[in-house]
């Protein structure tokens, strides 16, 4: 982690949650981890809004999940109640670039933005 102190923690707990099988599993977890606004751009290029993220994880089943396993994680608070994290993943053998965006709301710390670029090494 870099800069950000507690805001830059609560943003990478809440990260780590949404990588956990477990959570993704569940439409009530994963929705509470979500900002209204939500968008993601994924590996695949297709463009996610909350809705659709959310039904989408839950389709997947317990093989297709399998780990997703994080590294690199560091992040910075770029104005009060926002932060930046990027990290790498790795899953089934596929590699991505991500970047998040976490918003600082009334329910806590949510996921804005979030962005995975695929890369072979």
């Amino acid at each position: 982690m870099a800069d950000g102190g507690a805001a830059v923690e609560a943003a990478v707990a809440g990260e780590l949650r949404l990588l956990d099988p477990g959570v993704r599993a569940s439409p009530e977890l994963v929705g509470a981890l979500l900002h209204p606004e939500f968008h993601e751009f994924g590996a695949s290029g297709r463009h996610w809004d909350r809705a659709s993220i959310i039904a989408a994880l839950a389709g997947v089943t317990d093989q297709e999940a399998g780990p997703i396993v994080p590294s690199g994680m560091k992040g910075v608070e770029l104005a009060p109640g926002l932060v930046h994290l990027t990290f790498d993943t790795e899953h089934n053998g596929s590699r991505a670039h991500r970047s998040s965006l976490w918003r600082l709301t009334a329910n806590g710390w949510l996921l804005y933005f979030h962005q995975a670029t695929p890369y072979g090494g």
